[in-house]
């Protein structure tokens, strides 16, 4: 066995043995609870959730006055599924989060919210939020589970602390939500939905491994076995640049949407690939990483208000 493996064998060995936890007593505020439902990544989710819906909208002529009431129980209970994923994921890594720079100021670290309270608030808002999808569609209820069983279960559970390939399984996940806004529009899901779903698969591995190259020494010290951290940076980046060159053809499949969403769709996607590539080049791998996380952000967000916007 390599030195780097038995390293991250040692490492991912002592992962599974609880850390000090803060024994402040639970003081836990309004915005400490928003912190555990990580609303950045609620937002970003519901965009694309959002993007699915309206697609759908589209595609099947259905009237928009009429899914209002569709589209909030559809969005709301999206929020509530995904908050609670996350605030069980808090739950599940209080343990290693101390060792982390960007997590050891989590509630469930400092001890502002006590443990107990946590879970059952993830669990909470994980019921209402399946119940909330189950009345807009049986279909959008059931891909909410799914995406949930595998962020909380399969990725956070398991694979985060086993193997590298957990940046990519636990993107099914995140690939999720535009099938959940279209679910509920229409059930039958049309191959419109499942290129979404592709383009978002496709667009988490470059977006997370590289704050996974950023983090790098944290993820070491946590022995959490990042592909940065197992197979080093030149493999890391060799697969976000793969990720990144299939994305561009499968972003352009949707032509259909018209020459504005095309030349939007080339000009990111090409320059992103030109980014990848340069990273082959650059001398400091952390300011590259940095320069591909920023990049993956504004391209997500782009992309889908664009797909929003030219479907009218």
């Amino acid at each position: 066995m390599s030195k780097t493996n038995t390293t991250t064998y040692e490492a991912s060995s002592r992962v599974m043995e609880p850390g000090p936890l803060s024994e402040a007593n639970p003081t836990g505020t309004w915005k400490d609870f928003l912190t555990l439902a990580k609303m950045g990544i609620v937002m970003s989710n519901l965009i694309t959730t959002f993007a699915g819906f309206w697609i759908a909208l589209q595609v099947t002529d259905a009237n928009l006055i009429a899914h209002i009431p569709t589209a909030i129980l559809t969005l709301l209970g999206s929020a509530l599924v995904i908050a609670g994923g996350c605030s069980l994921n808090n739950y599940i890594d209080r343990d290693i989060d101390h060792l982390m720079e960007r997590t050891h100021e989590r509630p469930t670290v400092t001890g502002k919210i006590d443990a107990n309270q946590v879970l059952w608030v993830g669990i909470t808002l994980s019921a209402i939020g399946t119940l909330l999808l189950m009345f807009a569609s049986l279909m959008a209820a059931l891909l909410g589970v799914i995406g949930l069983f595998v962020y909380v279960i399969v990725y956070t559970m398991w694979l985060k602390r086993t193997h590298s390939i957990n940046t990519v399984v636990g993107g099914i996940s995140g690939a999720i939500p535009p099938l959940i806004g279209w679910a509920a529009v229409d059930p039958n899901l049309h191959m419109t939905a499942w290129h979404l779903f592709l383009i978002m698969f496709l667009w988490q591995p470059p977006h997370f491994l590289a704050l996974a190259m950023k983090r790098c020494e944290e993820y070491r010290k946590a022995g959490i076995p990042m592909l940065p951290v197992v197979s080093g940076f030149k493999m890391t980046k060799r697969q976000m640049v793969v990720y990144v060159a299939a994305l561009l053809p499968v972003s352009l499949y949707l032509y259909h949407f018209g020459t504005i969403y095309v030349i939007v769709a080339s000009v990111l996607g090409v320059g992103w690939l030109a980014l990848g590539i340069s990273g082959f080049f650059m001398k400091n791998d952390i300011k590259w990483a940095r320069l591909m996380f920023v990049y993956s952000l504004n391209y997500l967000t782009i992309m889908f208000v664009v797909m929003i916007l030219v479907n009218h």
